[in-house]
């Protein structure tokens, strides 16, 4: 028997064993304090069966991936609190913080629920969808807020802000729409006088009407003007 010998319960072996076939045990564990490993030449398969003798879960290990093929994954900490765990239904992160550390960030092919998408701490964080849209939704508010930066949004055709029942309020110390058309119907100047004057009628110059169509478009005119757009000037098209 060499270093296999019988013992209370069971059988005890020292050292090395190599099984040339199946290994049929119900419990294989190594001395107190001591570890144990399992080696393969080439794979290695672990195999629960239910009543039946069909294969219930399945998980495969062989030098360039490990598959695990069962109805349900779960990854829990010291205390038996769940910090992964998934089935087909869904995938849960059960932990405090997930952290995507790759340079390409993460892509979702379909969509997110989260209560707070947020970056560490001197980094930016991004939001992009490079062929089609962004959406941001939630049933009761949606807050975006940087304390240390700026906030950007860009798209190349539309960016709506919408609200269905209430109103979109735009808070700050100043408010700038720079761009805008000039209709020009009212945008003769008057001569500009000298002197003291000549500075008053500079800064005149430089204040605008907030005007807008009947779509919605925004536009200016002359301070002194009529608020109203000449067909020829395309400032409400």
């Amino acid at each position: 028997m060499g270093q296999l010998r019988v013992v209370a319960g069971g059988l005890q072996l020292n050292g090395q064993a190599m099984v040339m076939d199946a290994l049929v045990a119900s419990n294989i564990r190594s001395r107190r304090g001591q570890p144990i490993t399992i080696e393969s030449s080439r794979n290695f398969t672990l195999n629960v069966r239910d009543e039946a003798g069909a294969v219930a879960s399945q998980m495969y290990l062989d030098k360039s991936r490990l598959e695990c093929a069962s109805g349900g994954f779960r990854v829990q900490d010291a205390k038996g609190r769940t910090l992964f765990s998934a089935d087909k239904k869904e995938v849960v992160v059960g932990a405090s913080l997930l952290r995507v550390t790759g340079q390409g960030g993460a892509v979702f092919d379909a969509s997110v629920q989260t209560p707070a998408v947020r970056a560490d701490s001197g980094s930016d964080l991004k939001l992009e969808s490079p062929t089609r849209s962004l959406w941001v939704h939630a049933p009761m508010g949606v807050k975006i807020e940087s304390r240390a930066g700026d906030i950007s949004a860009s798209c190349l055709t539309d960016l709506k802000l919408q609200s269905v029942a209430g109103s979109i309020r735009l808070d700050g110390a100043s408010l700038f729409l720079p761009g805008m058309r000039m209709s020009v119907a009212e945008a003769g100047k008057a001569p500009v006088p000298t002197g003291r004057g000549r500075q008053e009628g500079r800064r005149r110059d430089e204040i605008y009407q907030l005007c807008m169509c009947a779509n919605g478009k925004l536009f200016l005119s002359a301070a002194e003007g009529l608020c109203a757009a000449d067909n020829d000037s395309f400032v409400c098209r």
